[in-house]
């Protein structure tokens, strides 16, 4: 793999064909990444060639198409594990998406290792996807769910999360990066404090992985869970990875073809990981599509896109802050680059509507993270999240829409 060691986002930008786009007559401008990040054309072509040269269901057929499209899909487990730093692919289990995910470790949980009284631990700044599973599993084993707070920056309650560790906490679940905030979470800190009472840990990738090299080993968490659509890759498509002593222990999630060993009236034996929690006809083409996203991302200067990133960030955050009357949700002082803002009474769905007449695509409304706009007394936000194929005209057309904006309403 030739990587690109300077980082040059006018080049990047030409690989992605959906930024060519007008929309109601003005040139497009994409800031609503944290939803789903545009697809690169490589990415695309790839999903395309499958379909056209490879189309097969994999692992059981005997024929040409069938070892090719096995092959490549299973390469792609390789290139996942090498993606977050996983040592063995074996440990990588093919999902529809973090959501997916979480719910399989909450379901094994909830089979196996939870009982009345446990208690699990998740923080105030959860995507619903990493609280409803949880809020589920304590109500079928009676288990008790406790929070972790945030202060008034968007920044985690460490000291809080340290006194509600206990002998009792059988599994803490925490996002990496907020997806309404932007808050970078010290998860290597958190790691370390509930290991040390011999508490596993899962992290929640979706928003860490699309603007940062991130190394599960290194981290030393136990479970780690990204969505593909929002690393360039297809919708539909996930990758959990676990440590081989818990995804043995845990039992299948769901059941059906390619999970067996053998079926009989008698009983059932499961393949070895990762079969056992890969039942039916998977998402072929999504998963040889994110290994060609892997690909892609591999062969881009990874810290010099996080620093263009940043650098937008902090240009966004200063020209937004100028405008009388906006206020940012979320100002930790280590944040990605996600922007959620208010200005003066106007609605964010009203907000959305009239940038988006301008061409401007943000994200308008509670971001799946109700419970956490609630402990800020909004029930709802503007959001706008930039990528690396992100250039400074897009902020300064966002900056230069919301005066209109504020011309308009006011």
């Amino acid at each position: 793999m030739n990587v690109v060691q300077t980082f040059d986002y006018r080049r990047v930008r030409t690989d992605f064909p959906i930024l060519a786009t007008e929309v109601r007559g003005k040139p497009l401008t994409y800031l609503d990444s944290a939803a789903t990040v545009q697809k690169p054309l490589a990415v695309i072509e790839s999903v395309d060639r499958y379909y056209r040269a490879e189309n097969s269901n994999i692992h059981r057929g005997v024929h040409y198409l069938s070892e090719q499209a096995t092959d490549t899909y299973e390469a792609t487990r390789a290139k996942a594990a090498t993606f977050i730093g996983a040592t063995d692919p074996d440990e990588v289990i093919f999902t529809s998406g973090t959501t997916e995910g979480i719910n399989l470790i909450a379901h094994g949980f909830t089979e196996s290792v939870l009982q009345a009284g446990d208690e699990i631990l998740i923080t105030h700044m959860e995507h619903h996807a990493n609280i409803v599973p949880w809020q589920i599993a304590a109500q079928k084993t009676g288990a008790v769910l406790k929070v972790v707070p945030v202060d008034d920056d968007g920044v985690l309650n460490m000291e809080a999360y340290i006194a509600l560790l206990s002998k009792r906490t059988k599994l803490v679940s925490v996002v990496h990066v907020s997806n309404s905030l932007g808050t970078i979470n010290p998860v290597k800190k958190i790691i370390e404090h509930a290991h040390a009472l011999k508490v596993p840990v899962l992290v929640d990738g979706a928003q860490s992985t699309p603007h940062m090299s991130v190394d599960v080993v290194d981290l030393g968490c136990d479970f780690f869970v990204f969505s593909g659509h929002k690393v360039c890759g297809p919708t539909g498509i996930g990758v959990l990875w676990g440590k081989r002593e818990w995804l043995e222990q845990l039992p299948p999630y769901q059941s059906g073809g390619d999970m067996i060993e053998k079926v009989d009236f008698d009983g059932t034996t499961y393949k070895e990981i990762p079969g056992k929690f890969e039942a039916g006809t998977p998402h072929i083409a999504g998963v040889i599509g994110l290994g060609a996203a892997f690909d892609y991302l591999n062969g881009l200067d990874r810290s010099g896109a996080l620093q263009h990133e940043l650098e937008l960030l902090k240009a966004a955050t200063e020209q937004l802050t100028a405008i009388d009357g906006l206020r940012i949700i979320g100002t930790a002082p280590e944040k990605a680059s996600v922007i959620s803002f208010l200005i003066d009474d106007i609605h964010p769905h009203d907000i959305g509507t009239f940038l988006d007449a301008g061409g401007i695509a943000i994200r308008a409304g509670h971001h799946c993270t109700q419970p956490l706009l609630k402990r800020f007394g909004v029930p709802a936000t503007a959001r706008a999240s930039f990528a690396f194929y992100n250039n400074f005209e897009d902020v300064e057309r966002l900056v230069a829409a919301l005066n209109r904006m504020k011309q308009f309403f006011c």
